[in-house]
């Protein structure tokens, strides 16, 4: 299978213009995959106004101090696609924050190309927080919930 610069090209549009992270498209034994990497950056959380902390390094060091505790190990989805906390509409939810789970529990649905994939905590633990709303996009790798 031959691909032409401006079908690529276009495939690469379709990425950006619905905020996808992969497509892969298949014809027979051929594939193609045209993939974005995501560049997460992380800002620093100020408490004080930047011209104190630069003067001053006392106020950096309670900055250091004000950090979130670790949450747990993180639940990733893997795969773009809709995150569903519930296996139907108006059902009971898979975990709420406080639930304790094992390992191979399933916390939760990822829709992608309508098909429903159950993923499974790879931990045992208590559930600390869940960081998606139900009905909400997901990216590959992007933290759903922790398990402490």
């Amino acid at each position: 299978m031959k691909y032409e610069i401006e079908y690529i090209e276009k495939i690469a549009k379709i990425l950006t213009d619905n905020q996808l992270s992969e497509i892969v498209l298949e014809d027979g034994e051929q594939a193609i995959t045209v993939r974005k990497e995501i560049i997460q950056q992380q800002v620093p959380v100020v408490s004080q106004p930047v011209q104190q902390a630069v003067s001053s390094p006392a106020p950096a060091v309670s900055t250091e101090e004000k950090a979130p505790a670790k949450k747990g190990t993180p639940i990733t989805s893997p795969m773009v696609g809709a995150f569903y906390a519930a296996p139907a509409p108006g059902a009971k939810p898979f975990v709420k924050v406080g639930d304790v789970v094992s390992a191979g529990q399933v916390v939760c649905i990822v829709e992608a190309m309508k098909l429903m994939n159950e993923i499974e905590s790879e931990v045992s633990g208590k559930v600390t927080q869940i960081c998606v709303e139900d009905g909400q996009s997901v990216e590959f790798g992007q933290v759903l919930m922790y398990v402490e």
